[in-house]
């Protein structure tokens, strides 16, 4: 077991797809691993995920792999000389085109945003660097007035700002890719540039269960859909990056506490992302402000914090993985940190599995059990325990290695495949074996353990019981 609750999930690049590195992550304290579909071809994928099954069956622990499709790349045509100053307060136009653009034109071959655009809509270039807004729609071009002047080069991200655009969440790209992800056993597939709650359901109609989705909270309009959004999905993402371009920077923060909190009442599992130890890329340790960062993130319920380049394209992996582990630890070994989980913070759907995971929380702390277990086929009581943030490791036992691998991204639970028990007796026993064999509980320790009477029924969790172990 990993000393902490909160997971850590790393991106693999060329900086950390051999065996030994990807060996070494998990180690020193990777729990999942990102693939990012905008890069590498898919026998690289196929290659990398090989390796992390790999790992998993030396280790015997359950290791997540998440497939991070591309989404739709909006991006400006080529220019005369490969670039334009854009001045300030300049007029400029820009219109859907393939030809070359020029000093106050820009040409770009989207021509549904030409019909989506109308005056007051806010266009960013190059990761927000420029911005103009839009003055005229007459159908064929628009009309802008310069507000960030800059040098705008060939082919440079465009963002559009308040608009919801006529695109689907999922390019031709994006479902050759899921596809090809699918069939590798992925566990989860995360979605780029969800703008509504149809995007989800639309990934959703060719996913089946075949993984979890995750969505990535990028666009204002996906804040603005966030709860129709995450009770369609399974995990959400808050992916900083864009949405600190597609929103004002003082907003990321308060937008991201929202998502957590959502997340969390909804017992969804969140992971933080972009830019949470960005100086590593180069450096060998971070600035105070980034360490800062990290620990936010913990101290607003995140379950998981995600490295992007630091550990697909940076010098020091294995160091910004560590650093990140040791800021995880410091954090939830503050008595601070567990007081913003008081019992009764969270709504109810008035269910069982709500009674059960409310009423373990406050046992466990009551009698200071040193873990609680919790018998699943599909994870669900076991996210819903989750979300409690009991001041105990959770431990998901289960008979499904898809069901074990998608508990790893949830806070505090630890997976491990199991048979069904067939009895309450065969059930207290296998509970016995694996907290003396694999977790190393002494005698004497108070455990919690939660299943569903008659077994290996979903959705039948019904029973609680305090056990000790002997």
């Amino acid at each position: 077991m990993r000393n902490r609750y909160t997971k850590i999930l790393a991106t693999v690049g060329p900086a950390s797809a051999s065996p030994s590195m990807l060996r070494m992550l998990h180690e020193i304290g990777v729990d999942a691993f990102r693939l990012n579909f905008s890069h590498g071809s898919h026998e690289d994928h196929k290659s990398v995920i090989q390796h992390i099954r790999d790992i998993e069956a030396d280790t015997n622990i359950p290791i997540s792999i998440i497939a991070d499709m591309q989404g739709p790349k909006i991006r400006c045509g080529v220019f005369e000389n490969d670039q334009i100053e854009l001045k300030h307060g300049e007029q400029i136009t820009i219109e859907c085109s393939d030809e070359l653009g020029k000093d106050g034109l820009i040409r770009m071959p989207h021509p549904e945003l030409i019909k989506a655009l109308g005056p007051g809509h806010i266009l960013k270039f190059d990761d927000g660097k420029l911005r103009v807004t839009i003055n005229s729609n007459d159908g064929e071009k628009l009309t802008a007035t310069v507000d960030t002047p800059g040098i705008l080069k060939n082919k440079k991200g465009i963002n559009i700002i308040n608009a919801v655009l006529p695109m689907s969440a999922m390019t031709d790209k994006d479902k050759t890719d899921m596809e090809f992800a699918l069939s590798q056993n992925v566990d989860f597939i995360a979605l780029s540039f969800v703008q509504t709650v149809e995007d989800v359901k639309d990934a959703r109609a060719i996913i089946g269960d075949q993984a979890g989705i995750i969505v990535k909270i990028e666009k204002p309009s996906a804040v603005e859909n966030l709860t129709e959004i995450l009770l369609e999905s399974d995990v959400v993402m808050v992916a900083r990056g864009d949405l600190g371009v597609e929103l004002p920077l003082e907003q990321v923060p308060v937008v991201q506490r929202r998502i957590i909190r959502e997340a969390r009442d909804l017992g969804k599992p969140v992971i933080v992302a972009t830019h949470m130890l960005e100086s590593m890329i180069d450096a060998p340790s971070p600035t105070r402000a980034e360490a800062s960062d990290v620990a936010t993130a913990i101290y607003q319920g995140s379950d998981v914090v995600m490295l992007s380049a630091e550990t697909a394209v940076g010098r020091h992996p294995t160091t910004a993985v560590a650093i990140m582990d040791r800021i995880i630890r410091a954090a939830e070994a503050d008595p601070d940190y567990w007081k913003a989980f008081a019992v009764g913070s969270l709504t109810s759907k008035g269910s069982t599995e709500d009674a059960i995971s409310y009423s373990t929380k406050g046992i466990a702390e009551t009698m200071n059990c040193a873990a609680v277990f919790g018998h699943t086929r599909t994870g669900s009581t076991v996210n819903r325990i989750s979300r409690q943030r009991p001041p105990c490791p959770i431990i998901g036992l289960t008979p499904l290695i898809n069901t074990a691998r998608r508990l790893v991204l949830s806070w505090g639970v630890v997976p491990i495949i199991t048979s069904d028990p067939e009895s309450f007796d065969e059930m207290v026993e296998a509970t016995q074996v694996v907290s003396t064999s694999k977790l190393g509980l002494p005698k004497g320790e108070k455990v919690l353990i939660t299943a569903g009477i008659p077994f290996g029924r979903p959705g039948t969790t019904n029973t609680l019981k305090v056990a000790v172990i002997e």
